[in-house]
């Protein structure tokens, strides 16, 4: 079996074809480029003086070229020039003059734009971030992290060009152009009209490579945003990786998809560099054209030489701005390619979502009433069966079954990371629905299997569940899991830094933190999810002993596959394919010898 294919003999590559890599074909939409430049309105009045000194640049430049043209005609020409050296003076002081009046107002130009287009970057940046943490489960569902994270790295920085240079200097390059051609016409009309004839076909030309380049560089994002995609999942299973001893083969897969993404960029950077030879053999023709025509004018008197050397530096002026607006232009399909796909996420709706009169939840006693709960992850595949479920305030809820069945829909259902297809969730009485999904999760707190331990101290790990709590809060909070102790061992106590995924600290001791950080959150509902899975025996004995006085007042649901550890809740819920099969307290379901019983014999004979 080959390094790319799996056991069913499909493409490893087919693993990163992504429902977001699906936009390519998408025609080119001219209203996200109105969206993009909608992060410069709050710049306006700073864009102001940067647009004025572009004005100013530009004019100096367009005087220089016809201010040699009268240096030329009126003083160096030996038939016709009659100027004195005090004017050939001046004229030299008033270039000068000229070039330094254009350095300085393009330094001003190239400084400014270069804050305001990183002030835009920084917007675009954070709106995208803030949209994102507000979309649903269902969005990370269908994508990986790394598909994620190239939205907020690599595509918004693809725009860092067009916001910090780009803009500005399309206006400029424009106006120039505008500028020389009425200069142009002005000065000679039939010579002006005969350099420019060229001018159509390079645009023709180059309006056949626009959608190409265009698909060209969604390619290569597409690409990169795969390759991201696997370096976040193969760091973070780097251990499983090597515990398996299948580094080549990673190396081997990443390297093909590096080799497509280095051939994609080629394709893409070959069809960029087309602008330029289509813009110099237009601007040769020209030349060739100017020179041509231009010397049979002067010969017969019908222009000056020095409306002709006028003519070749406005040429030389027209041309470089027409080859910038080819560069631009790719570099407007850079951005396109990536706004399209930053927009696919900024455009993207919560599957839950508050509704418009949705109000604060009050501070709750914690009844909570599943009623005739119907939910499927994918449409057709019902995960919950019409599930009714109450559980009074105060109580314990235990939810067993086998995986699949069910156990952790109900846990999302509660904490509204999906709504139901059908039937309400209540609390207190008022349908979740109802009310702000703030104000529901600061009052539920939740420990799941997989604890995540945040890059930072200890302290702030515990704390960020209630980022006020004091000191003593959070001493009392992990006293009361009893981690204060594991703690005061570490080498700085609660100042200790950590490592993102907490990689410094065992399974058991990132487990009891997360204790500690739900407790300190002080919730009127708390779920454990496999909470003490990951913990020993003895550890698990005195969380045991600290919870019968923790859950004291809360309604508390836990999902246990260990058994031992839900037999003294008040209510044990069996479930089975997404229906409840069983239900009662520990002794109850015993004396049935039922589902729950089979399950606990199961576990013993284990």
């Amino acid at each position: 079996m080959s390094a790319g294919t799996n056991v069913k003999g499909r493409s490893r590559n087919e693993r990163f074809v992504y429902q977001d890599d699906e936009a390519i074909e998408k025609p080119f939409n001219w209203s996200q480029l109105r969206r993009l430049f909608a992060y410069m309105k709050p710049y306006r009045k700073q864009l102001m003086p940067v647009i004025a000194m572009m004005i100013v640049g530009t004019l100096t430049r367009l005087s220089i070229p016809f201010l040699m043209m009268l240096v030329i005609d009126r003083i160096i020409d030996p038939v016709k020039g009659s100027g004195s050296k005090l004017e050939l003076v001046l004229m030299g002081a008033a270039m000068l003059l000229l070039y330094g009046i254009q350095w300085a107002a393009n330094t001003y130009r190239i400084k400014h734009t270069s804050i305001i287009g990183q002030k835009v970057i920084f917007d675009l940046r954070q709106h995208l971030f803030q949209h994102i943490q507000q979309l649903s489960f269902r969005f990370y569902d269908k994508r990986p992290a790394g598909s994620v994270l190239v939205r907020v790295t690599n595509d918004v920085n693809a725009l860092q060009d067009l916001f910090t240079n780009g803009v500005v200097n399309l206006l400029m390059d424009c106006i120039q152009l505008v500028g020389i051609v009425i200069i142009l016409l002005m000065l000679n009309v039939k010579l002006g009209l005969a350099i420019m004839i060229t001018v159509p076909l390079m645009f023709i030309v180059s309006t056949s490579l626009r959608k190409r380049i265009r698909f060209a560089w969604q390619d290569v994002r597409m690409k990169q945003s795969r390759i991201n995609a696997h370096l976040n999942e193969s760091i973070q299973g780097m251990k499983v990786t090597q515990a398996f001893v299948q580094e080549k083969d990673n190396m081997n897969f990443f390297t093909g998809m590096n080799g497509i993404n280095l051939k994609s960029w080629n394709k893409a950077s070959a069809l960029n560099q087309t602008f330029g030879p289509v813009i110099e053999v237009t601007a040769a023709i020209g030349t060739c054209i100017l020179f041509w025509y231009g010397s049979t004018l002067v010969q017969s008197t019908a222009i000056t030489v020095g409306l002709l050397v006028a003519f070749a530096n406005y040429m030389g002026n027209f041309w470089e701005p027409i080859n910038r607006l080819g560069q631009m232009y790719a570099q407007l399909l850079i951005a396109m390619a990536s706004s399209e796909r930053i927009f696919e996420f900024i455009d993207e709706r919560p599957t839950v979502a508050e509704e418009e009169k949705a109000f604060p939840l009050p501070s709750i006693r914690g009844d909570v009433h599943f009623d005739n709960i119907v939910f499927e992850y994918e449409k057709g595949r019902p995960a919950l069966k019409g599930i009714s479920l109450q559980a009074k305030a105060g109580q314990s809820i235990a939810l067993v079954g086998h995986t699949g069945s069910g156990k952790s829909t109900i846990i999302n259902l509660l904490c509204r990371f999906y709504d139901p297809v059908q039937g309400k969730v209540r609390i207190d009485g008022t349908d979740i629905r109802d009310v702000t999904i703030s104000s529901l999760r600061s009052q539920v707190g939740i420990v799941m299997q997989d604890t995540f331990i945040f890059a930072g101290s200890i302290r702030d790990n515990i704390r960020y569940g209630r980022l006020d709590a004091t000191h003593e809060e959070i001493v009392a909070a992990a006293k009361a899991v009893n981690a204060h102790d594991f703690i005061m061992g570490l080498p700085d106590g609660y100042d200790t830094q950590v490592e993102e995924r907490g990689n410094v600290l065992s399974m058991g001791q990132r487990q009891l933190l997360s204790f500690a950080r739900a407790l300190l959150a002080d919730p009127k509902i708390l779920i454990l999810d496999e909470a003490t899975a990951s913990i020993d025996t003895e550890t698990e004995l005195k969380i045991q002993e600290a919870l019968k006085t923790l859950l004291e007042g809360r309604t508390s649901f836990m999902i246990a596959h260990r058994l031992s550890t839900i037999r003294h809740a008040d209510e044990i819920v069996v479930l089975d394919h997404g229906e409840i099969v069983e239900q009662g307290n520990h002794e109850a379901l015993m004396s049935r010898r039922g589902v729950y019983y089979g399950l606990i014999e199961a576990q013993y004979r284990f």
